[in-house]
């Protein structure tokens, strides 16, 4: 197990908070689909002694293969001490408020959901300054702490879950392949199609799109 990815977490066990949330996102930069925010208390007990062999490997989930974030997230929503909330801000809410401030929404709603609630907050990234809790930002901290690990696994799964299902709907554009994100195929799919209902109408690949639909339609 690498040594320090507890570090954090032990020096605020020192200092007397029990619960101590690790939480993180996924989903800022697709151009479609929500962004999914995930909040996750580990025991105790494993931050001091270290985790359970099932969990050895626990890492950032953008280090993981599709498969392996299964099988931490079948793992870490197995086990009755860990406390997990999950939260999704939809598109046309990123579209009014921006996605930064939907992605601090999640945040907020994933921590909303942990009873007790957190002492404690280990947030990946900056600090974010919504959050009613005491907090330590971390960049990279999905790498830095296991328990942003966990959050960034859980989100990330949930996400991509919820893709697959919008892949359903919208076929057309490969959903299921690229979860959303400003890949060569579906930059030529919306070149193609257009938007469809789960794409953010506000990120800037998407409004030249809409507007040469709208023109196409005026000469037609």
């Amino acid at each position: 197990m690498p040594a320090g990815r507890f570090k954090f977490e032990r020096a605020l066990l020192k200092a007397g908070a029990l619960m101590i949330a690790g939480v993180d996102e996924a989903g800022r930069g697709p151009l479609a689909g929500p962004v999914v925010a995930a909040a996750v208390i580990l025991p105790a007990e494993w931050i001091r002694d270290g985790l359970p062999r099932r969990l050895r490997g626990l890492n950032d989930s953008k280090q993981l293969t599709p498969e392996q974030r299964e099988r931490y997230f079948n793992a870490l929503t197995a086990y009755s001490e860990v406390r997990f909330g999950l939260a999704d801000v939809q598109v046309q809410i990123i579209d009014a408020i921006n996605i930064l401030q939907a992605t601090h929404r999640a945040m907020n709603q994933a921590l909303d959901q942990l009873q007790p609630p957190p002492e404690h907050v280990l947030v990946d990234g900056l600090k974010v300054n919504s959050l009613r809790f005491p907090q330590t930002p971390l960049v990279e901290g999905d790498r830095r702490s296991y328990s942003i690990a966990a959050a960034s696994v859980l989100a990330k799964v949930t996400r991509d879950r919820l893709m697959l299902e919008y892949h359903e709907q919208y076929p057309t554009y490969g959903f299921a392949e690229h979860k959303g994100y400003g890949t060569p195929q579906h930059l030529a799919a919306l070149a193609k199609h257009g938007p469809c209902p789960i794409h953010r109408r506000s990120f800037s690949p998407i409004k030249p799109c809409q507007q040469e639909v709208f023109n196409f339609g005026t000469d037609s």
